[in-house]
């Protein structure tokens, strides 16, 4: 019965692109313009992986992850290499939350996400792409 929706599959991959995309510059470009002060703060979540040095580096890695990441995505360019950054900046945030004893309420919605980008992974970026993988 939903099978003519098949040939929009590449058309469901821009949308999904360009809406996670989307939410992730928003995310992004504020951590990345905050400057140093915010970078430290962000790259403290790295204790909870086993990585206490350099905060500052890690927290401006995430940010540049989630920009950078962002327009990666929304373009389909380097897509599965920023999907890969991506899911591992979401499985340090899920660590945060869980390391924090937040829960896995506060920790599912960058669970959920790093499902999905690993999954990207596999699927590519699509016809409409600039990379059309």
């Amino acid at each position: 019965m939903w099978s003519f929706l098949n040939q929009y599959r590449d058309f469901g991959l821009l949308v999904m692109r360009c809406g996670l995309g989307g939410m992730f510059l928003f995310h992004g470009v504020p951590k990345l313009l905050a400057g140093p002060d915010k970078w430290q703060a962000l790259g403290q979540a790295m204790r909870y992986v086993g990585a206490d040095f350099a905060p500052t580096a890690w927290g401006l890695a995430a940010a540049l992850s989630e920009t950078v990441g962002g327009v990666c995505l929304i373009l389909g360019l380097f897509m599965r290499p920023a999907c890969l950054l991506l899911c591992g900046t979401m499985v340090v945030a899920a660590s945060m939350h869980l390391g924090k004893g937040e829960g896995l309420g506060r920790a599912a919605h960058a669970i959920e996400l790093a499902i999905v980008f690993f999954s990207l992974l596999f699927i590519g970026p699509g016809r409409y792409s600039v990379d059309r993988g």
